[in-house]
């Protein structure tokens, strides 16, 4: 069997709840997809019945698969399952499906053009909130980015959607070096990206709020300090980019 040109990875902690329709979603979507891919749940040491909805709906999905990796947080799942996959492209989304897989259209005419790295993003032109943030996390969200800005990121509006695409060669490149296992580990994929050459593209998604979101105040200053963290790393060339 060749190997698939996409590979979708969904980062999942006690999802049971919300996975069994993003599951069926993403299905329907990339079934009348011209190109083969691939369905990859990184179940991140549930505590529920997780993995044994994904291994129901296996059964009925041919393309969906199960990798079970340890406790290590969102961003260690996600580079697990990068590393793991065989993907031409390889996408990661969230579990609550707040990014529809439709989205991916957009991001494939980018990579069509030879973009290494597409990024979702709910900041700028052309991006539909449904319904819109409240004003509190709208504000914080974009105190936020201008920190994240200000420190390791210029020019990127939205650096925290859970809808980014990376090739082949690229995961090759950068997720190895990833540190962060948690929330900030988005902000490190793409500085590395930055430092490394690889060309980005930030594109507006159409993306559904979940009131029922687990990413928490906490999560919120975590991220920010995890910001500096790789400043500090860049700085010290604790990555070893500079040999």
């Amino acid at each position: 069997m060749s190997r698939p040109y996409l590979s979708v990875i969904i980062p999942a902690r006690d999802e049971a709840q919300r996975l069994p329709l993003t599951l069926i979603d993403i299905d329907r979507h990339l079934s009348r997809a011209d190109f083969s891919y691939e369905i990859i749940v990184a179940d991140n040491a549930s505590t529920d019945a997780t993995p044994e909805i994904v291994e129901r709906f296996a059964e009925l999905i041919p393309n969906l698969k199960l990798l079970k990796v340890e406790a290590v947080g969102k961003g260690g799942a996600v580079k697990a399952a990068m590393l793991e996959v065989q993907g031409e492209y390889r996408l990661f989304t969230d579990a609550d499906n707040s990014t529809s897989i439709d989205q991916f259209e957009k991001m494939k005419v980018y990579l069509d053009q030879g973009y290494d790295v597409v990024i979702g993003s709910r900041a700028i032109r052309g991006a539909k909130l449904s319904p819109p943030q409240g004003i509190v996390k709208r504000v914080m969200g974009k105190m936020g980015n201008l920190f994240i800005q200000i420190v390791v990121l210029p020019g990127f509006w939205d650096t925290q959607c859970g809808f980014k695409v990376f090739s082949e060669a690229a995961v090759a490149k950068i997720f190895p070096l990833q540190r962060i296992n948690g929330w900030g580990f988005d902000i490190e994929l793409l500085a590395l990206a930055k430092r490394l050459g690889f060309r980005i593209k930030e594109i507006p998604v159409t993306w559904v709020n979940d009131p029922h979101s687990k990413v928490g105040l906490g999560g919120y200053f975590s991220t920010l300090f995890e910001t500096v963290k790789i400043r500090w790393w860049l700085w010290r060339d604790n990555y070893g980019l500079k040999r």
